[in-house]
């Protein structure tokens, strides 16, 4: 007999939840259908702001008001990196199937840490994919995560597990017995500083070695820095290869950087959170040449692949290593020959033993468009990158600050005898009005101390159309502030 006083988070009326339900769906094909429509990005007003500081709800309310007050008070205000002019830092457009993905993932309600289920085979399956996508071989092991900081911690964390010399999960990195260098270009992504700090090593191990003029890696005095540093008594343990810098997408001479670690016997990894992806472009897969021999590679599908935010993922040649530095099992996690229980637990590879089903997502887009559309994507973005330098190099008062090897553009309005400080207050008011007009949004960086504007063309929604718009706006701005 039931218990009238026992409650659940079920709807009370379906047929009241189904008609939300089909709403949001509904508003969401119009959200995504008139993208081009709204503002890139506009900021939450005051009322706004007031909204989300209210205190914690006590009673209930309908679902329709709930969703009412997402409609009016979130919705408006996003970060904006699906719009087709947003080009901000390097994020992915997002796709309607992998929304629709993460919803059904959510219904599910799987957790992703393992087991005999269907979610973990399609894990499974999506994780060999990506290793496919890169060339790893099918031995390969793998693990999803939340983006590409999470996937270099995993990567970087056995790669310092294989070279520690002693056994780091029993003994700690007080046991070294030489303290530990990673090396990597001074183009490198800040989570290698944080991940080696995360690990115990500092962020003195990560040693930074200089770029040429391309912004690519000195293999020349990589190879002085690694000797350097073992005559000093240090350990030199892994290579950090960049494919894509952040900053200006530059592709380190992969083919070169891993015949120096075989030759040196460190581990060789790639940072392939911006460019490993180039191995699926028919256009542009040389530039990743090298990168099928990597010890270990990250990627973030959340970008090239397009897939809603967040998927990252984690790959490393040798399972054998991988598993060892992260499988635990106490006596509430046993392995059993059947049962919900009877197959590898796939916590066994990562950090987090709660993992959601964000599988879904990149599995449902890859099976609707197939991987060569996502290739054609890629060099769709690179060819309108080179559209963008052509617009640039050809107005004089635009200057380009770097090359461009993918989709990544860096260029600075000129301000004829103006100093360092007053280009980068001169362009930086650009970016700002630029952002605040909703007109498109822009990131900004300094490269060997010249401060510019920086474009990632990441984005599946972009045209040409929109890479005129920009250069005839920073050339309005730029006359207008000029103007005074």
């Amino acid at each position: 007999m039931d218990d009238p006083h026992e409650e659940t988070l079920d709807p009370g009326d379906w047929s009241a939840a189904r008609a939300v339900a089909h709403r949001a769906v509904d508003d969401a094909i119009a959200h995504l259908s008139g993208v081009r429509e709204r503002p890139a990005w506009q900021e939450p007003p005051t009322p706004v702001r007031n909204y989300f500081m209210q205190p914690l709800p006590r009673s209930p309310a309908a679902l329709a008001q709930v969703y009412g007050e997402l409609v009016e008070y979130l919705r408006p205000y996003p970060m904006g990196n699906i719009h087709p002019r947003f080009w901000a830092w390097f994020m992915g457009a997002g796709n309607f199937t992998g929304a629709l993905g993460d919803f059904l993932a959510a219904v599910d309600g799987s957790n992703l840490g393992g087991g005999n289920t269907a979610p973990a085979l399609l894990d499974r399956q999506v994780v060999g994919w990506l290793r496919d996508m890169v060339g790893l071989p099918a031995s390969a092991s793998g693990t999803l995560t939340s983006g590409g900081s999470a996937a270099n911690l995993v990567a970087l964390t056995v790669a310092r597990n294989a070279k520690a010399g002693v056994d780091v999960r029993a003994e700690g990195v007080g046991a070294l017995p030489r303290p530990l260098r990673f090396y990597a270009s001074d183009q490198v992504h800040s989570c290698h500083q944080k991940a080696l700090e995360i690990l115990g090593l500092g962020h003195q191990a990560l040693h930074l070695v200089a770029t040429d003029a391309d912004f690519r890696v000195d293999v020349s005095a990589l190879a002085a820095a690694i000797a350097d540093d073992r005559a000093r008594g240090f350990e030199p343990a892994a290579v950090i290869a960049s494919a894509g810098t952040v900053n200006t997408g530059a592709v380190d001479d992969l083919q070169a950087v891993g015949d120096l670690c075989r030759r040196e016997g460190l581990w060789f990894h790639v940072d392939g959170c911006i460019g490993a992806l180039l191995r699926i472009a028919p256009a542009h897969r040389h530039l990743v040449a090298g990168i099928e021999a990597a010890d270990s590679v990250a990627l973030d599908p959340h970008k090239w692949l397009h897939a809603p935010f967040e998927a990252g993922c984690a790959l490393v040649r040798d399972a054998r290593l991988h598993y060892g530095t992260f499988a635990l099992h106490p006596e509430y996690l046993e392995k059993h020959p059947r049962g919900v229980a009877g197959a590898e637990y796939l916590f066994d590879y990562g950090i987090e033993l709660s993992r959601g089903f964000k599988a879904l997502k990149v599995w449902m887009a890859l099976k609707e468009h197939g991987v060569e559309k996502f290739g054609r994507l890629i060099d769709q973005n690179i060819a309108q990158a080179q559209y963008l330098v052509g617009r640039i190099e050809a107005e004089p008062r635009l200057e380009l600050l770097a090359p461009a090897p993918i989709n990544i553009v860096c260029f600075r309005h000129r301000l004829p005898g103006a100093t360092e400080p007053a280009l980068k207050a001169f362009n930086t008011e650009i970016m700002l009005r630029l952002q605040e007009a909703g007109t498109m949004v822009l990131s900004d960086t300094t490269l060997h101390g010249r401060h510019g504007l920086r474009v990632a063309i990441a984005n599946h929604r972009t045209r040409r159309a929109d890479l005129d718009l920009l250069v005839a706006e920073v050339l309005r701005l730029g006359a207008e502030l000029q103007q005074g």
